[in-house]
């Protein structure tokens, strides 16, 4: 007779694999299956061309719980993150802003553009990190029932709100203008240069469809400072290896607390019988058992091809398809012979050994989403460049690099039909080059080999919905207990037996790693196997 499992878990990206480690920790008999020929889902690394190992799509780690890395002892299976210590802004006929690690050498450059600015910028870093600590508290737990009176989720309810309480008066308001204003209007009420709220405010706007003016921007804004590294807050890195790196970890110790790994492996929806998951059946028609099943796919996918409209609700299929998915942002990755310079009035490499955002000011910023608000890719996009072979020469032939750039705006809605972007690539692909060129006038002369991820390559490619890298925007209405719908936040789903791990679920996107572990643990605990 077949096998059967305790959990098979669908998708083999970093939430499902951590969440087959706790899961096999405990004791348990997991399956993992993968569609593609390598594990990892948006966060893998790959030699696209010789010698060349590109991050293709997720680039760099911030978010990851600290606490998964302990727990999972993810360092003895090759974690290792190199901290980014800057942050450039290349302008014309200037040389640039860089914000560096150390804050008195970030204050004399932001003095250059403002002496009020340097001044608030420090007060303006603890304010945020201090939010940063408290969301913390929020998204390291699972998200409360309001609904529900069971004591549990009361209990959950009382430690959010003294979350709050603890916030005194002056930071409780603070948070209230984090939640309902735009990231620009925010940073209106601290700064004054143009120049140093541009790179700030794209924080806000990072994998949503919504521009920096839009109100609830704040709030994404925040998401992206609470990064933490070694608990360093606001830290952001490079995986050693690209980003493949952490998802190899995940797999290897997934593997040495028993977890079985299929790769090329695609599903074609969960078998139901009478209400209730009892396996897998695979695109080839075989079945697989288990007693639970597990979706790391986003809401979309797992609720309407995973479980299928037929065995759902209409109101609850009704909530699901307005999930937002919209995706807003591609990435070009390119292989050059040589390091390009953004800014020949700084000596050396060191101020783009961090990242390097094109992004002049605010204004840049909208004009970019007005394109995108039509149909259409920004022709002079946001940027945000990344050369991760100065740090990590295993990436890059000696003397050569590899240059990551994440990109918005970027529609998956575009004008012509989503169906119609393969068309566009290298379209897309031209506009991101020449706005790379104001900057570094010589730099087609430099690529060897160019890849262009486009919103329909994240959806076909690697099974984001739409392209939406956070499996579903980062606004309020689909934060917390709305995430991905109201009544099923708690990682369960109407299907008695099938849960759901992926970044669609609580606390959100990113290499968080946080929707895998909250899952197994809610699992675990309520005793599902």
């Amino acid at each position: 007779m077949a096998k059967k499992y305790d959990a098979i878990i669908i998708g083999g990206g970093h939430n499902g694999l951590i969440c087959a480690a706790y899961l096999a920790k405990a004791g348990k008999d997991v399956l993992v299956l993968e569609k593609r020929h390598i594990v990892g889902g948006a966060a893998v690394t790959e030699e696209i061309y010789p010698g060349f190992k590109f991050s293709v799509c997720s680039y760099v780690v911030s978010l990851f719980r600290p606490h998964i890395v302990r727990e999972l002892n993810l360092a003895q299976h090759g974690y290792d993150i190199i901290p980014m210590d800057s942050s450039f802004q290349p302008l014309h006929n200037d040389v640039g802003l860089c914000r560096w690690g150390d804050g008195a050498r970030s204050r004399r450059e932001i003095a250059r553009f403002s002496k009020h600015d340097s001044e608030v910028y420090g007060e303006f870093g603890k304010v945020m990190t201090h939010m940063a600590r408290l969301a913390k508290e929020v998204i390291d737990h699972p998200a409360p029932d309001v609904a529900s009176i069971n004591p549990k989720e009361l209990a959950s309810l009382l430690r959010m709100g003294k979350v709050f309480k603890n916030l005194g008066p002056e930071m409780l308001q603070m948070n209230t203008k984090l939640l309902t204003m735009s990231s620009a209007d925010f940073l209106d009420l601290w700064f004054e240069s143009e120049v140093l709220k541009g790179p700030m405010a794209v924080s806000g706007v990072i994998g949503t469809f919504l521009g920096v003016r839009s109100p609830g921007t704040a709030y994404v804004l925040l998401h992206h400072y609470m990064g933490e590294l070694d608990g360093a807050f606001r830290s952001w890195g490079f995986s050693k290896g690209g980003t493949g790196g952490v998802s190899d970890a995940c797999a290897s110790a997934a593997r040495s607390y028993g977890v079985e790994i299929r790769t090329e492996v695609a599903v074609s929806h969960v078998k139901i019988v009478n209400g209730k998951a009892k396996g897998v059946v695979l695109a080839n028609g075989d079945e697989i058992e288990s007693k639970i099943v597990i979706s790391n796919l986003d809401p979309n996918r797992t609720y309407l091809k995973m479980i299928g409209e037929n065995n759902l609700d209409a109101d609850i299929t009704t909530e699901i398809k307005r999930f937002k998915m919209r995706g807003s942002s591609g990435k070009v990755n390119f292989a050059l012979s040589g390091l390009p310079q953004f800014c020949k009035g700084r000596e050396g490499d060191e101020y783009m050994r961090g990242d390097i955002a094109i992004v002049p000011n605010v204004d840049y910023l909208e004009k970019a989403y007005d394109q995108a608000k039509y149909g259409e890719f920004s022709e002079r996009p946001f940027i945000n460049i990344v050369i991760p072979s100065l740090t990590d020469p295993t990436l890059a032939p000696p003397g050569k690099h590899v240059m990551s750039c994440f990109v918005q705006y970027a529609p998956f809605d575009i004008k012509e039909g989503p169906e119609h972007w393969p068309q566009l690539s290298e379209k897309f692909g031209d506009a991101v080059q020449a706005t790379i060129k104001e900057y570094v006038p010589d730099f087609d002369s430099l690529v060897l080999h160019r890849q262009v991820v486009t919103p329909w390559d994240m959806q076909e490619t690697f099974g984001l919905t739409e392209g939406n890298i956070f499996q579903g925007e980062l606004t309020l209405e689909q934060l917390l207990f709305q995430r991905p719908i109201a009544g099923y936040a708690k990682y369960k789903t109407p299907i008695d037996g099938l849960w759901m791990c992926g970044s669609g679920t609580h606390p959100g996107g990113g290499i968080m790693g946080s929707g895998g572990e909250l899952s197994a643990k809610t699992i675990l605990n309520d005793k599902a196997i």
